[in-house]
């Protein structure tokens, strides 16, 4: 393998990152997470760290996995054929977190590494990774603190990546069949090598500096809201939201997809889709409500910070 790739440094990063965020987690719920080591039969394995019905969370995980491979599959190298006939290696942290409470946002993140070798040849290696924030009903100083979170994750990484990456995730997390997008966006990236990026080491720093972001920017957004009082109205918009959110994960998310593809642990995988979910038949929010504003002020890309 290129001496250039530290894969034993990157995993250490993400499952030590997997334990600090689930510690802060339990002490903010109350309640301890669940923890299930798995194995992978065609190789490799991970951690699925999940807690459902706890004192705030309704469900929530946090997964580290670890999965390696002789060969992808067709539908992975037609995109990416300098991949083909390699061996390969896929890990990263990704989370996600559903409150009870509909005045807290759902949240996810994501931080990855995949490597791709074959003997004689430099390793094909990448990272990607980003955080996103689901709100059903908006607040704009909880948006704001969490697209500044974002922003300043990146910007010793330079000044332009925070429009770049910000704009990345607007795109990405869009239900192209409702034209419509999943939530208020965050940051997203992929791809991330050292075609000018600064090599394996700087790109390695940026995902940690988002990885260790992501409790700055939820956690204070979870205190500010966590008491306000909430009814049926509020829950049962709340799920409705929670079905687009299903939509994307089940259509669109490109690891929820890679992970199927692979042979990944479905549980594992699943665990994103929320507890309690409702479709409707072309339901719109009454004129002037605050649900109509989620739709015309929260769901509408616009700059944060």
């Amino acid at each position: 393998m290129d001496t250039s790739v530290n894969i034993s440094a990157v995993k250490n990063y993400f499952t030590t990152l997997q334990s600090r965020i689930v510690a802060a987690l339990e002490t903010f719920d109350g309640q301890t997470f669940r923890t299930d080591t798995w194995d992978r039969p065609q190789g490799g394995g991970g951690i699925t760290r999940l807690i459902e019905d706890g004192n705030f969370f309704e469900r929530g995980g946090v997964n580290f996995s670890h999965v390696v491979g002789d060969a992808l599959p067709a539908s992975a190298t037609a995109q990416r054929p300098e991949l083909a006939g390699r061996a390969w290696e896929a890990m990263g942290v990704s989370l996600v977190l559903h409150p009870r409470n509909p005045y807290c946002p759902t949240s996810h993140m994501n931080v990855r590494c995949f490597v791709a070798t074959k003997p004689g040849e430099d390793a094909v290696w990448w990272f990607g990774g980003g955080m996103d924030l689901t709100p059903y009903y908006g607040f704009e100083e909880d948006a704001r603190h969490f697209h500044r979170s974002c922003k300043e994750a990146l910007t010793p990484f330079g000044a332009d990546l925070h429009g770049r990456y910000k704009e990345w995730c607007d795109r990405y997390f869009f239900l192209k069949h409702r034209n419509e997008a999943r939530g208020i966006g965050g940051i997203f990236f992929d791809d991330l090598n050292d075609d000018g990026e600064g090599g394996f080491e700087r790109c390695f720093a940026l995902t940690q500096s988002v990885g260790d972001s992501f409790l700055v920017a939820y956690l204070p957004l979870l205190e500010r809201r966590k008491d306000l009082p909430y009814g049926e109205r509020e829950r049962d918009f709340q799920a409705y939201r929670r079905g687009r959110y299903v939509e994307f994960n089940l259509v669109w998310d490109r690891g929820t997809l890679f992970g199927l593809q692979s042979g990944g642990r479905t549980e594992s995988i699943l665990m994103s889709l929320p507890p309690v979910v409702k479709w409707r038949y072309d339901w719109h929010p009454e004129p002037g409500s605050a649900e109509e504003k989620l739709y015309t002020e929260f769901l509408v890309p616009r700059d944060w910070v």
